[in-house]
C-alpha cells in the first residue's frame, strides 16, 4: 500500500508540502487510472494489479491488490486515513506501507527511499506514527530544501516554489513516482539503489 501525503483543496496543489500526494497522483495518471474518494477511509483510493509486486509489499501474497491512496484529511491528521487504510488492506502491518512525503532535510529534487526513522518535525509522519503506534513503514522522501528561517517554516512548506526551485520540485516529484514504480515492481532494495543518489549520479 502506498500513501502520498498532502493537504486537500485547490489552494494547496503543487505546494511543497503536497509533494508526496503529487507523486502518487502522477503514478496513478501514468497507469491511466484515477483515485476515487472513499469517505470511510478518509482518502482518495485506487486498487489494481499493474505490477508484479514485490512479495514483501503485498498484504496476502502476490495476488493481493496494489493500493494507491492520498488522504483527504489535512496533513496533521494523516494518521487517521493511514490507520483506516492499513486496517483494511495490510492487516495493520506497517512494513507493508509506503508513505511518500516532502522532506526539509533533502535538497530540492533529491529523493531517498528508507525504512523507519523519526518524524523529524513532519506533522504528517508524526500523526501516522501515533495512529499506527509504529515507525516501521517504508518512506519515499522528496526533498524540498530548508526555509530561509525557522519562523518562515510553515509559510515555506505551504507555498509553491518558483523559478529553478520549481523545476527541481517537479523533478523530485517525477523521480519519486519512478522510485515508487521500481519499488512496486522490483522491491525496496532496487528502489533504494535507483533513488538514493544525487542529481549528478553520485551515491548519497
Amino acid at each position: 500500500m502506498v500513501v502520498g501525503l498532502g493537504n486537500p483543496g485547490a489552494e494547496f496543489e503543487e505546494t511543497r508540502h503536497n509533494a508526496g500526494a503529487d507523486a502518487v497522483d502522477l503514478l496513478v495518471g501514468r497507469l491511466g487510472a484515477d483515485l476515487r474518494k472513499e469517505r470511510a477511509l478518509r482518502a482518495r483510493v485506487w486498487r489494481g494489479h499493474p505490477f508484479d509486486m514485490a512479495a514483501d509489499l503485498a498484504a496476502s501474497g502476490p495476488e493481493a491488490p496494489l493500493v494507491l491512496a492520498v488522504p483527504t484529511v489535512f496533513m496533521n491528521e494523516s494518521g487517521l486515513a493511514v490507520r483506516a487504510l492499513a486496517q483494511r488492506y495490510t492487516a495493520g502491518d506497517p512494513s507493508l506501507i509506503v508513505v511518500v512525503h516532502d522532506d526539509l532535510d533533502l535538497a530540492p529534487g533529491r529523493v531517498k527511499v528508507k525504512s523507519g526513522g523519526a518524524a523529524a518535525g513532519h506533522n504528517g509522519l508524526r500523526s501516522i506514527q501515533a495512529h499506527l503506534r509504529s515507525s516501521g513503514f517504508w518512506r519515499v522522501r522528496i526533498g524540498i530544501g530548508k526555509p530561509p528561517s525557522s519562523a518562515a517554516g510553515a509559510r515555506y512548506v505551504l507555498s509553491r516554489p518558483a523559478g529553478r526551485d520549481a523545476e527541481l520540485h517537479r523533478e523530485g516529484v517525477r523521480r519519486a513516482a519512478e522510485a515508487l514504480a521500481i519499488l512496486l515492481e522490483r522491491g525496496p532494495t532496487a528502489a533504494m539503489d535507483a533513488a538514493n543518489q544525487d542529481l549528478s549520479g553520485r551515491d548519497a
